[in-house]
């Protein structure tokens, strides 16, 4: 299985999860440019931006270190696009992480919430 196609399953991984926890999520793979988010949620007045990074196998290392500084502030570039696009007055933004790791059962979801912030 090639590394696009596990990425998509990583997503509807993340995406259940995010369903199961409240949120409704109203977009996937929002790009602006070459960027992008993986997945836009919200939950009431809340919208998460939110990156899924998942590995095949437990020893590649944690998923969420693939998120450095140049991630995040992609990710904040596009999230400024989809609130201009998109926001509503009122809501509240946070940039949240899922990782994605194989497990006896499966898949083990990590969602970390508020992941991070901008400086």
């Amino acid at each position: 299985m090639n590394t696009h196609v596990r990425g998509r399953g990583f997503e509807e991984l993340a995406e259940r999860h995010l369903r199961q926890a409240g949120f409704v999520v109203v977009a996937r793979n929002f790009r602006c440019g070459r960027e992008e988010i993986d997945l836009v949620a919200r939950r009431g007045t809340l919208v998460a931006f939110v990156e899924v990074k998942g590995r095949a196998r437990r020893d590649a290392g944690h998923p969420l270190h693939a998120i450095g500084p140049r991630k995040r502030a992609a990710i904040a570039r596009v999230a400024r696009d989809w609130i201009r696009e998109h926001g509503r007055p009122g809501e509240s933004y946070r940039f949240d992480a899922v990782a994605i790791l194989p497990c006896e059962e499966g898949w083990e979801v990590d969602h970390v919430t508020d992941a991070w912030r901008l400086g």
